[in-house]
């Protein structure tokens, strides 16, 4: 039987997923592009209506504000006057218009949440929603708070009714350093569960449980000077803070666990990773580009360093936003690391000692953002945000057969996941991917495919062209139940199988309608990049 997990990769609210339904683009009229519109915000011209002057919004004006030449929409609590952009919205007015007079978080999260709507409409901002935030009851009760630190108590209240098992720390200080020890309760943590960032003025730790992340925020610009990070297999992370100042008396980090929701939510520092990056936002690091290198014609290998003292490593299946300035306005763009090379180790090392995250992207001369990208110099910076993504590495697990569907870039989600699987799963028998390109020229990594294929007698690759040349012998065409059938044969009818499924949306569309008809079963409608498949 053939279904679908209930959670898959990229997560419902990246934007690798189109809500169901679909969103398509509309055409634009002529001088309404996304250039002429950064020139517009930048005119002068008055965009919101109100010369300049910020209000607070009550719901009943909201509401007020629900036709095209007068619409007003609010996000996470900011309202925006988006007639202006009406013309230049790519998914159309009538996309705006679902959420006139209303707030349109969710709407927006559902259907393209990687976009940086603040600089983008911060000419258009109106203000803040008018809204008193609901403190509980205990939040001024300051000594409930001891050294800075939230009681134990209360974080286990609150995760006996939302979570797993509640995480703890404690904080050790001399002279000179400040230890931070946070208690995962996890055995054997892995690395990339782990995120932790030390800028000139913070240190920050995430430890994602779950579908939870617990964070730790310690502030303090004059203090901080250096962070050192370890891990045991107990699950415990250890930080070092050194101060600056040789008093003892002279230190006062407010350590405790980050008062997220910004105070709507006083005390709470385990959350669903969905409400925290929600109310938070994606967290974004400067990562400096090392190198650059031609993969094929038009697709290039980007390796990027990671801040000192910044440990990330991108789970399988997950991915990354990409945030550039561009032309005074900062766009940003998903896309999934890959390992640096198919014959990778993928062994987690006893230390955190990966500073590098890479990336096969595809330049698009038409473009917007590739071009800029494909224009940085080695030694230029690049922001990279936290992983988003809701792949279930577990499915994995005691799996006999995997299939891989990809056309083009989408080629780069199956990267880790081949190399995870080869790997670390004894149960698999056979790894199989067809690859579907336009020319020979657009094969990403042709030859470490192919020798992967020599090295590895499980896994077998096979080349589709749409637009061959007369000299190519191999397969050619569009996916189709004809190329399907043969090519998802499995070793059982009872063996455990994952079909992965990527490319442009015409492309997952069919192959979702051929794999369903192939196993005479009925999936979703609901459109992505990505699909995972269980059989």
């Amino acid at each position: 039987m053939l279904n679908v997990p209930s959670q898959s990769f990229p997560g419902p609210s990246s934007q690798q997923r189109v809500a169901s339904g679909g969103r398509s683009k509309v055409p634009l009229k002529q001088g309404r592009s996304l250039m002429d519109w950064i020139r517009l915000t930048k005119s002068g011209k008055d965009l919101t209506g109100l010369k300049g002057r910020l209000i607070e919004v009550t719901e009943e004006e909201l509401k007020k504000h629900n036709k095209k030449d007068d619409c007003w929409i609010c996000i996470r609590g900011f309202v925006y006057n988006v007639s202006p952009y009406m013309e230049y919205h790519p998914g159309g007015e009538d996309e705006l218009m679902r959420a006139a007079g209303s707030d349109g978080t969710d709407l927006f999260d559902q259907v393209h949440r990687w976009v940086n709507y603040e600089s983008m409409l911060k000419e258009c901002l109106v203000g803040r929603m008018a809204m008193k935030p609901a403190f509980p009851k205990d939040y001024h009760e300051e000594k409930k708070v001891l050294n800075g630190m939230l009681p134990q108590s209360q974080v286990t209240d609150t995760l006996a009714k939302e979570g797993p098992s509640s995480p703890s720390y404690d904080w050790f200080q001399t002279d000179s350093l400040v230890t931070i020890v946070i208690y995962t309760k996890q055995k054997d943590i892995n690395l990339d569960s782990v995120i932790v960032d030390h800028r000139d003025d913070s240190f920050r730790a995430e430890t994602v449980i779950k579908d939870y992340s617990y964070l730790v925020h310690v502030g303090n610009s004059h203090l901080i000077e250096a962070f050192y990070g370890a891990w045991d297999s107990a699950g415990k992370l250890f930080a070092v803070i050194r101060n600056n100042s040789s008093s003892c008396q002279c230190i006062k980090i407010p350590l405790r666990p980050f008062l997220t929701l910004y105070c709507l939510c006083s005390h709470v520092s385990l959350l669903p990773k969905t409400k925290m990056n929600f109310f938070l936002g994606l967290f974004y690091r400067k990562c400096q580009l090392v190198s650059k290198e031609d993969v094929t014609h038009d697709t290039k290998l980007f390796c990027l360093m990671l801040p000192p003292s910044t440990h990330l490593e991108v789970p399988v299946g997950q991915h990354v936003y990409l945030r550039l300035p561009i032309t005074g306005t900062e766009i940003v763009k998903p896309y999934t690391p890959v390992c640096d090379s198919l014959f990778s180790e993928f062994k987690e090392p006893v230390l955190p000692n990966n500073i590098y995250i890479y990336f096969l992207i595809k330049i698009y001369p038409a473009g917007f953002f590739t071009p800029e990208l494909d224009q940085l110099q080695i030694g230029d910076y690049v922001s990279v945000s936290n992983p988003e993504g809701n792949f279930i590495i577990s499915q994995l697990q005691e799996l006999e057969d995997l299939f891989l569907l990809a056309a083009g870039t989408g080629f780069t989600p199956m990267v880790k996941v081949l190399n995870y699987a080869l790997t670390n799963i004894p149960s698999l028998r056979k790894v199989k991917l067809m690859f579907f390109n336009k020319t020979e020229d657009d094969i990403i990594w042709r030859s470490q495919l192919e020798k992967l294929a020599f090295k590895d007698k499980r896994f077998e690759v096979e080349f589709v062209l749409s637009a061959p040349t007369s000299e190519w012998s191999g397969k050619q065409g569009y996916i189709s139940p004809a190329l399907l059938s043969e090519f998802l044969k499995r070793r059982s009818d009872t063996s455990k199988v994952l079909i992965c499924l990527c490319g442009p949306t015409p492309f997952t569309e069919q192959g979702m309608n051929w794999v369903s008809i192939s196993h005479r079963v009925e999936l979703c409608t609901m459109k992505t990049q990505w699909y995972d498949y269980l059989i």
